[in-house]
């Protein structure tokens, strides 16, 4: 299914499409979409709109032209940065890590410093081979505020994050696949209809298990190892204990009928 072109006014563009796949593109192109404060704003109102969407199951997260993000608007910086960054309604990230759904950030190009950030907030990432990561904290000044120094270190190492974030130069689509920072690198021209295709395979899976996954994955990477495997067995334990007798009915209706069928092809 195409996505409509968002109209050049529209700088946070939302369309959902009927089965239950919402898109966000940041749209700014001519400033590579940079963020304003207004941007960031309508950003936030539009992932916790999206989370509260019983229609929504995937949100797919993804750029205009040839940028995902390329960071705050440093014309208005004053305006972004003494803000109430304590603010959880108009902060986008703290929205993206509240939502219950999957997350797929499609990248499609520049994603620097407040972009790379707001990428590093999806539960995984998708990129086209002209994608680049950059954290530009340091060249300019600015401090990190929405998670770069804590999270770039556990997606990809400490000694790799500390080069990325020291010297400011850009981290290629393929050198990110190979760290573990991307799962998967397109055409272009595919990366939209390939992230549809991962939201896809979500999509046919039981809905509620798939946001308790998310749940207890993040919650538990959060723990050390043991106290991340009795986290598990404890929710395990309470999600059996509340199902009835017509629901584990259901699930081994479910589970005899999938056997019955060709396994899902590769992604």
């Amino acid at each position: 299914m195409e996505i409509p072109t968002p109209p050049p006014e529209k700088l946070i563009f939302v369309h959902r499409d009927p089965r239950g796949v919402a898109y966000v593109l940041i749209n700014r192109p001519k400033a590579l979409n940079s963020l304003t404060r207004s941007m960031i704003e309508d950003l936030a109102a539009a992932i916790k709109s999206l989370a509260s969407d019983d229609s929504v199951r995937v949100i797919i997260l993804s750029g205009s032209g040839r940028s995902f993000c390329s960071g705050v608007d440093l014309t208005a910086a004053e305006d972004v940065f003494k803000g109430d960054v304590k603010d959880v309604e108009t902060d986008p990230v703290a929205q993206m890590e509240l939502c219950k759904k999957p997350i797929i950030g499609a990248i499609n190009g520049f994603a620097v410093t407040a972009g790379f950030e707001i990428a590093l907030a999806c539960d995984f990432l998708v990129a086209s081979k002209e994608a680049k990561f950059m954290d530009t904290h340091a060249r300019f000044g600015i401090f990190p505020s929405w998670g770069l120094s804590q999270k770039l270190s556990r997606t990809i190492g400490p000694s790799r994050a500390r080069e990325v974030s020291f010297t400011a130069v850009p981290v290629t689509a393929e050198q990110a696949e190979k760290w573990g920072l991307v799962n998967h690198v397109f055409e272009g021209s595919e990366l939209l209809k390939k992230a549809r295709q991962i939201a896809e395979a979500i999509i046919k899976n039981n809905q509620d298990l798939v946001q308790k996954y998310k749940a207890v994955i993040n919650d538990g990477f959060k723990l050390d190892l043991a106290h991340g495997l009795s986290l598990e067995k404890e929710r395990g334990h309470a999600y059996y204990d509340g199902m009835t007798k017509e629901q584990f009915k259901k699930m081994q209706e479910f589970i005899a009928s999938r056997s019955s069928k060709k396994p899902p092809s590769k992604l």
